[in-house]
């Protein structure tokens, strides 16, 4: 645990799935408004949420303030053939890049599912702090994660961190908007 005063944030905790669950109101509130979706969207995300939390090799770290209010949350899970988001990213990988490529990503990875911060505390560390601590001592080889394209603080992140491009400009189902895949190795070097 660490204190950080100009971020607001005082603590950095490991959830268990059962103190993920109990907080996933909150959770989903950050990451509607940080992801600026419409309302409605926390309701259909928390089956979905729930579901990886039952995954093989989730995590969660949440970032705490002084009164125990969540500012950021990350979590994630081993990534693995049959899964929606893999075999997702595994189809366009290998139209794109051939099955070598895709079976370099996609043989041993974590997948960053989610990482948000509330708005009013981005640019304070957070979510580095955050995705160090995740990525911690997992024994995958990669991690991966999709995030939309466009300039955004997140992608300042993953660039800063040493995410490159797996794959551009790819519309998962179901959404029109293009997603950008980006992955690096593991583990993550120390500040």
């Amino acid at each position: 645990m660490t204190a950080m005063s100009s971020s607001g944030c005082s603590r950095y905790v490991q959830f268990s799935a059962d103190e993920f669950r109990s907080r996933l109101p909150e959770a989903l509130a950050i990451y509607v408004n940080a992801m600026h979706y419409p309302e409605g969207t926390a309701e259909q995300r928390a089956p979905m949420w729930l579901t990886h939390a039952l995954r093989e090799g989730w995590r969660c770290m949440a970032a705490l303030d002084d009164n125990g209010v969540l500012l950021g949350i990350a979590y994630g899970y081993k990534g693995r053939a049959g899964q929606w988001w893999h075999e997702q990213v595994r189809h366009g990988l290998t139209r794109r890049s051939g099955t070598e490529e895709a079976e370099r990503w996609l043989a041993d990875y974590f997948e960053l599912t989610e990482i948000h911060v509330r708005p009013e505390n981005q640019g304070k560390q957070i979510g580095e702090d955050l995705l160090r601590r995740l990525l911690d001592g997992v024994p995958s080889a990669n991690v991966l994660l999709s995030t939309p394209e466009g300039t955004s603080r997140a992608w300042k992140l993953y660039r800063r961190m040493g995410f490159v491009d797996v794959l551009r400009d790819y519309q998962f189902t179901g959404d029109p908007r293009p997603f950008a895949i980006l992955g690096r190795s593991l583990p993550i070097e120390p500040r």
